[in-house]
């Protein structure tokens, strides 16, 4: 799957979201090796940190279906900003735990804006098992 048809998954995602309060709706796709695609959207909810983020939904989504890390791609993710989005600091973490090193992750915007990165790059100094 190409890049723009990824992106269009995540954009498609966007529409599934709960976002009553902040009115900023997120929308993510990840790809796997076999080319599903498991989508993702921000759902919120009065206690905002009890929220849950596009990017995460996506990855747990596909977890939960029987993907391994391993098996996964790409991560699109898209929201209506005036560049790329941006993860928070949390997906971040978990995408960085949770995507391996070579996964492409691409971070869009709805007016065509688009940076490609890693997991690495959105996170160089990551917590993780040798921290423990």
């Amino acid at each position: 799957m190409e890049e723009k048809q990824l992106i269009k998954q995540a954009e498609k995602a966007m529409s599934n979201s709960y976002s009553p309060y902040s009115k900023f709706k997120v929308g993510a796709a990840l790809l796997t090796k076999d080319g599903e695609v498991y989508p993702g959207a921000n759902i919120e909810n009065a206690s905002y940190p009890l929220a849950m983020c596009a990017e995460r939904n996506a990855v747990y989504h596909a977890l939960n279906r029987g993907v391994k890390k391993e098996d996964i791609v790409a991560l699109a993710i898209i929201g209506d900003t005036t560049g790329p989005i941006s993860p928070c600091g949390a997906c971040r973490q978990v995408l960085h735990e949770l995507l391996p090193r070579d996964a492409v992750i691409y971070l869009a915007s709805t007016n065509g804006s688009v940076k490609k990165t890693s997991t690495t790059e959105l996170l160089p100094f990551a917590f993780d098992e040798s921290d423990l």
